[in-house]
């Protein structure tokens, strides 16, 4: 009986050492929501014994009841009858699960029927279940929704919604792309306008929408009439009803449980989450940042269920009389694919620790004003960390979903011939990871959110610091290799600012982006090894990779040639 918690040693070894006490004493109000909840926790350890206890469930349901009903549930797909999705049969029974489980609102407050947990759990949660079924955890993985409503509704409309999402008993949409307005959100023309009682009402075509016969929606609309760009957008939510007509269902390459939509509303009734012309800048902004790291965590789950697919099917498979395991070409493959798995992970949910700690830092900040105390130091620290989530949130979804795609692509490679067949599960997760790296933001735009933060070393103490300290044995060679990855930054960095030119800046932007990420995966994967033998391993293999790899992103941007994609035109002729 797999358990997808207990039977993941790395997810475990994350778990172990999770440092989420400041966290979670923000969270549970200094333990004082004891007092009115009996399940709350009385203390951090008791806190850590019940996030434990509910990712075991977690685990239980995704490799027990979800992971068996995957590919019947990418086979039949969700169908469109008389203008209304019906999901599989197994969604709906793996919905029906995790709603008797009372996970369907792990973030929420208890005061609207949630658990309260931190998001570093819920990603754990996420891994799980997108490595049991990707195209679930479109369903289950929309609870930033709920969220949304939470930090920027009123209180009229938390009561109204909330509620619904933790019990389960609806399911939610963020309703943003448009035919014509991808990536770029600023050209949404979904009109919003309000009838003469003063009610909102929303007209016009979406495009592209996960879930998109989910219950309660948020819509991205054009409030202001005569504008163009983000500032004439505000964010709504309402209740499917019949005004709003789902034209069609998507035929996509993967993740054929989640409906993906296109939806017309037809002067829907609607109601104005927080301010008007803040839809885009900050409500919007807010919602896709978590959703990024929901997707990063998908794409991780799914590249988990990949290589355990290539792994035993390795050993299993025979030719020149052994197990292909054994033909070292492919035991290098699945140690690198291993390798990423870990260096993947530990990103996460260093990411997500630095989202929690904004968000509770910004939290307490806000009960230290209404308090009359003073919150500077606070303040300051809460700023940090926003700038760390910053920039960490897109590097993640950028790093983690590219190597996904990567991970799938290798292991089926392992399968040979049989992966790409549909008798195999690879298959299926080469399909459903090809989509990480588009939704949410493409990678491309990944890189360009991330870079001011690159531009700006903001992770600049912290690097520091790192240089600073001894290490034991051949962890002292890595911290070597990981002080010269920092030159090769610094130096390129420096380069790229000599130019004077924001176009080249553009240019070298991934590169840069890279030589980051490699220098602080490096470092927390320098710690890890400080702490478990095993990690001394994967610490040498990234680190060792990554020096190279600088070296290589050096050179890209320093080469003459690389200057030729400033006259593109040019050149694709």
């Amino acid at each position: 009986m797999p358990n997808f918690f207990t039977d993941n040693p790395d997810l475990l070894f994350h778990f172990n050492h999770l440092n989420l006490k400041e966290i979670v004493e923000i969270a549970e109000n200094g333990y004082e929501e004891a007092q009115k909840y009996p399940y709350a926790p009385v203390n951090y350890e008791d806190a850590m014994e019940n996030y434990r206890k509910v990712l075991e469930v977690v685990g239980d349901i995704a490799g027990n009841f979800v992971a068996p009903r995957a590919e019947g549930v990418d086979r039949e797909g969700p169908r469109l009858v008389n203008g209304r999705v019906e999901y599989a049969r197994g969604i709906k029974e793996d919905l029906e699960r995790l709603t008797q489980a009372e996970l369907m609102g792990m973030t929420l407050p208890r005061e609207y029927g949630g658990l309260n947990f931190p998001h570093t759990i819920y990603m754990m949660a996420i891994e799980m279940i997108s490595r049991a079924d990707a195209s679930l955890m479109n369903l289950f993985g929309l609870q930033d929704i709920a969220e949304t409503i939470y930090k920027y509704g009123d209180e009229e409309q938390k009561k109204q919604f909330l509620p619904k999402f933790a019990s389960g008993e609806c399911t939610g949409a963020m309703v943003l792309t448009e035919p014509d307005a991808g990536s770029d959100l600023q050209a949404v023309k979904l009109h919003a306008y309000q009838d003469e009682k003063g009610q909102w009402r929303l007209r016009g075509v979406k495009r592209f929408i996960t879930n998109g016969g989910g219950d309660i929606l948020l819509v991205l609309a054009r409030s202001e009439p005569g504008t163009k760009d983000g500032r004439g957008l505000s964010l709504f939510v309402c209740q499917r009803d019949e005004s709003i007509k789902i034209r069609r269902l998507e035929d996509k390459l993967g993740i054929h449980g989640s409906p993906t939509a296109e939806m017309q509303f037809n002067d829907t009734p609607a109601q104005l989450i927080g301010k008007r012309k803040f839809g885009l800048i900050k409500y919007v902004m807010d919602l896709m940042n978590g959703a990024r790291l929901g997707v990063s965590a998908q794409a991780l789950g799914i590249a988990q269920a990949a290589y355990e697919e290539a792994r035993d099917y390795a050993r299993a498979r025979e030719q020149f009389g052994k197990p292909i395991y054994n033909i070292p070409v492919v035991t290098n493959m699945l140690i690198d694919m291993r390798v990423t798995l870990e260096s993947n992970r530990t990103l996460l949910y260093a990411t997500a620790r630095w989202v929690d700690l904004r968000d509770k830092l910004e939290k307490k900040v806000q009960q230290l004003k209404a308090a009359g105390r003073d919150f500077a130091e606070t303040q300051k620290r809460f700023k940090e960390a926003n700038r760390i989530a910053a920039l960490l949130t897109p590097m993640t979804k950028y790093v983690l979903t590219e190597s996904a795609n990567k991970i799938c692509y290798d292991a089926l490679q392992i399968h040979g011939g049989a992966g790409y067949m549909r008798d195999f599960p690879i298959e299926r997760h080469a399909r459903d990871a090809r989509i990480t790296n588009i939704y949410e933001g493409t990678s491309q735009m990944q890189i360009v959110a991330a870079t001011g933060g690159v531009i700006n070393d903001i992770l600049k103490d912290y690097f520091e610091q790192q240089e600073q300290k001894s290490y034991k044995g051949h962890l002292q060679f890595l911290a070597d290799h990981l002080k010269e990855i920092r030159h090769i930054f610094l130096d390129s960095l420096q380069f790229v600012k000599d130019k004077d030119d924001e176009n080249f800046q553009d240019v070298a932007a991934r590169d840069l982006v890279e030589l980051y990420s490699y220098l602080y995966v490096g470092y927390l994967l320098l710690e890890q090894a400080e702490l478990d033998q095993r990690k001394i391993f994967i610490a040498n293999r990234y680190i060792v990779s990554a020096l190279a790899k600088a070296r290589k992103n050096a050179e890209e941007i320093r080469n003459e040639q690389f200057a030729d994609l400033l006259h593109a035109d040019e050149i694709l002729i």
